[in-house]
């Protein structure tokens, strides 16, 4: 199999890493930045570099860069894709990208699947890029009914043969009303927590739970802006909830209801005890 990584980035240079590690695949790239191509010559993270123009010769070609980067490259350039190969992307979010790109690719005799490796780092680019990022994370793949069941089995094995530890079958629906919850809203809430005051008095009164959460305050904002507008509504609907839930918190202690407070606590420890054994 043929492999193209356009975007060499954390995720795309640990992909391009992970394939020549754990694979017999051959794997290119396509990078702007010269930088990153040298850089991934030199680690032997691609066989070699290519151009748009030799797409055309690749069975999978991997999209991996922001949001509206990826919907512009794909839709521009959906005639140059291999007739009957498999373009995948990886962002965080599906429905916007599935919706402007699966048309054009299936116009274009291509087969599109939207995916999500479920891994990252609290810092971007190749520089990054490992080659075990994703040996505990989820592959997800968003099918819809006009997705070939080959084109599932294949990215899958390939998935598995990469390194991801599960692959999880979803719709971009539930993809991306799940994924505000469990990614988004966790960025949300630590950017919003390091804006205290007390940010910058914590020296030597901070440890595991401080650094937990707020470790993913470093992210790239302009990749997460896009991320956040393009899955607004579940978003919003996430944010609305835990300000609910902080203001019980708030009013408890604030009431000094020892009781609510402590059934507010008893009722959170339990629910994650659940979700532990789910």
């Amino acid at each position: 199999m043929k492999i193209c990584i356009v975007g060499l980035g954390l995720i795309g240079g640990s992909l391009a890493k992970a394939i020549k590690k754990n694979t017999h695949e051959s794997c290119f790239g396509i990078d702007i930045d010269r930088g990153t191509i040298a850089g991934a010559l030199a680690q032997e993270a691609i066989d070699g570099e290519m151009t748009i123009d030799d797409l055309a010769g690749c069975d999978v070609v991997i999209v991996g860069l922001h949001p509206e980067a990826t919907i512009k490259f794909i839709t521009e350039n959906a005639g140059k894709f291999k007739k009957g190969g498999i373009v995948l992307d990886t962002c965080g979010v599906k429905g916007e990208i599935v919706r402007a790109v699966e048309g054009v690719c299936i116009e274009n005799g291509v087969n599109f699947l939207g995916c999500h490796p479920m891994a990252g780092r609290e810092f971007s680019g190749f520089a990054y890029s490992v080659d075990n990022l994703f040996e505990k994370a989820s592959f997800i793949m968003t099918p819809t009914d006009r997705t070939p069941m080959r084109v599932v089995q294949d990215i899958s094995r390939l998935a598995y043969n990469i390194g991801f530890a599960k692959v999880v079958v979803s719709n971009v629906k539930e993809h991306d009303s799940v994924i505000a919850f469990t990614s988004q809203l966790a960025h949300v809430v630590s950017s919003s927590y390091v804006k205290s005051p007390s940010l910058l008095k914590q020296a030597g009164f901070s440890a595991g739970s401080f650094k937990d959460l707020t470790r993913v305050a470093k992210l790239n904002e302009d990749m997460w802006t896009e991320l956040f507008l393009m899955n607004r509504g579940p978003l919003v609907d996430e944010i609305e909830h835990i300000i609910a839930r902080l203001t019980e918190y708030r009013d408890a202690i604030a009431n000094n209801d020892a009781q609510r407070l402590h059934d507010l606590l008893k009722e959170g420890r339990e629910l994650k005890e659940l979700s532990n054994n789910s």
